[in-house]
């Protein structure tokens, strides 16, 4: 596609895909700016459900006039294969924003307030959202926040039916669940209204912006579970967990909001996006007000009373600096010990790498010749297969978010990957269809902490590229064959394991991001153990490696002191 000319945008390169399209950047030769096109897959362009899906959010979307609704200029048909031309943004969804981790207050408040803005335009205009979630949030660079994709909306009013495409009936759970460019996760996201398959109104998109809430101030969502059915049986009849028993900074009020907007029974929840915009911009101003108040106490002392307590601040806070920095160089964190150990599974299968998102362990199980992707939980207890199309899949990450696991498929049996590698892609989790990770043929691949980069080996080279496998460029071509690539904890630097040209060793390497600082991580150590396959723990204080020498394999740790001084 790239190079080519669609109606009259020229396209420059691929910016993502999913499943209901796959998203291009583009110039408008017309008015020499750049847009975003949104193509529906040609399988999908056949298929009535999906076309009527895709028409719609260019109706719903483009009937709306607002900062914080993604623009929609055009949509088009090129040949049989449909597309709609909108706003290019830059940034990333507040999926990726959010990471599995709370955002500070102020941050959170003011995406809450520009998103609740932008839900009482649509609402205003009769259109009600349907799937209102972090991956349908976009937060620009300049921190404007976005709605995206209106494919599922509804028409409230009558007289927009006919031009929001409100005719479809609301979708059930089951539908949420198959349908093309949907995952599972979609489904805690959902209202009680919506697992009811009852008549929705405003107030089911207020909920699903309360479980967004909640997920910005704690990191996780308030409905969990490894099954729909768990996830449903949350939503319908038990409170989620305090937030402020997760995130112990989450202000009183601001939790109240969140409870207030996850009240089950629709009369009791907020009734207007205005409402809850409302009770948003007030905590922004008592919060805002307070810091100022603070300020001002300082500034109406006496002019030798603000001398002498900047000056107890300067003083203090060197002392603190001074104090840290003899802390950290004299006293070395505690060695790592082995406290306990307990067996997880006992199917007795061979088993390949194993990752884990804290709550689940993934790996793959060798079975009659065939490599199976399998789970369990980290508790213990029975072993669940991850049906996939491959007859052979190496397993290679989990995404931050927990919601994707990064699979590398081939053809090669006796459960060893090829040499040649094989396609990657992305599994939703707990369930959902694989997505192929644009055309990347890779021999094992990693994502980074901040989920926005992703590494992965090919032969003797070693690329970088967006998370999504976009815009992949080398880093270092390599005399000899690197593996297991893994991002640093600041995602500034990558170890991996290096195989000599002949073979015989296997090492552990080190390169900065930029391609620079290409080093061999423990020169001469051990007489040359055969060293490999090395991970950070996850407060990143310690990097754990494999060392094989004279017969027998142990796990070593190596203590990182990134400290302010070193």
């Amino acid at each position: 596609m790239i190079g080519r000319t669609i109606s009259h945008y020229r396209i420059v390169e691929k910016l993502g895909g999913g499943g209901m399209g796959v998203v291009y950047e583009a110039e408008d030769t017309k008015l020499g700016r750049h847009v975003a096109l949104k193509f529906l897959p040609e399988e999908l362009a056949r298929d009535p459900q999906a076309l009527e899906r895709f028409q719609r959010e260019a109706r719903a979307a483009s009937a709306l006039n607002h900062p914080g609704i993604c623009t929609i200029y055009e949509i088009g048909d090129e040949q049989g294969q449909p597309f709609i031309a909108m706003e290019l943004l830059e940034g990333q969804t507040l999926k990726r924003v959010i990471s599995n981790n709370p955002l500070p207050t102020e941050q959170l408040l003011d995406y809450g307030i520009q998103i609740s803005d932008a839900l009482d335009a649509a609402h205003a205009k009769g259109i009600l959202h349907r799937d209102i979630k972090p991956a349908n949030l976009f937060i620009t660079r300049r921190g404007q926040a976005k709605v995206l994709d209106f494919g599922l909306a509804k028409a409230l009013d009558p007289v927009l039916k006919a031009d929001a495409g409100s005719s479809t009936p609301t979708l059930s759970a089951e539908q949420h669940l198959t349908s093309p460019g949907t995952a599972l996760g979609t489904v805690a996201y959902m209202s009680p209204e919506q697992v009811r398959g009852k008549e929705l109104d405003a107030r089911t998109d207020l909920f699903s912006f309360g479980v967004v809430l909640y997920e910005m101030a704690t990191g996780v969502l308030p409905f969990r579970g490894d099954t729909s059915g768990v996830i449903f049986d949350g939503i319908l009849n038990r409170p989620p967990t305090s937030p402020v028993r997760l995130n112990p900074e989450v202000p009183s009020e601001l939790e109240r909001i969140i409870n207030k907007a996850l009240e089950k029974d629709q009369d009791i929840r907020y009734q207007h996006a205005s409402d809850l915009r409302a009770d948003l911009k007030r905590l922004k101003r008592d919060t805002d007000t307070s810091k100022s108040a603070s300020a001002a106490s300082l500034d109406a002392a006496p002019p030798n009373i603000r001398r002498r307590y900047r000056k107890l601040v300067l003083v203090g806070s060197v002392l603190v600096l001074v104090l840290a920095a003899g802390f950290w160089l004299r006293t070395p964190f505690p060695p790592p010990r082995v406290l306990s150990t307990k067996q997880i599974t006992n199917d007795t299968l061979p088993k390949g790498l194993v990752v884990s998102d804290g709550t689940r362990l993934y790996f793959t199980e060798s079975v009659n010749g065939r490599s199976l992707l399998a789970q369990v939980s980290a508790a213990g207890g029975d072993i669940a297969e991850i049906s996939t199309p491959f007859p052979y899949v190496g397993l290679d990450d989990v995404s931050p978010a927990r919601s994707e696991l990064l699979v590398t498929s081939y053809t090669g049996g006796g459960g060893m990957l090829s040499e040649a590698g094989g396609p990657l892609w992305t599994i939703p989790v707990p369930a959902g269809s694989p997505r192929r990770m644009d055309a990347l043929i890779v021999e094992g691949a990693a994502w980074s902490r901040d989920g926005l980069q992703l590494a992965y080996v090919a032969a003797h080279d070693l690329y970088l590229a967006k998370w999504d496998g976009s815009q992949a460029h080398k880093l270092v071509t390599l005399d000899g064959f690197p593996s297991s690539p893994q991002f640093s904890p600041d995602s500034k630097h990558l170890r991996f394991s290096f195989i000599s040209p002949d073979r015989s060793t296997i090492s552990l390497w080190e390169i900065a991001t930029d391609g620079s600082g290409r080093r061999a991580l423990l020169p001469g150590w051990h007489h040359n153990a055969a060293t490999c396959c090395g991970r950070w723990s996850s407060d990143g204080r310690y990097y754990f490696f494999q060392a094989y020498q004279d017969g027998q394999t142990d796990i070593w740790a190596l203590e990182e002191r990134a400290g302010i001084l070193h």
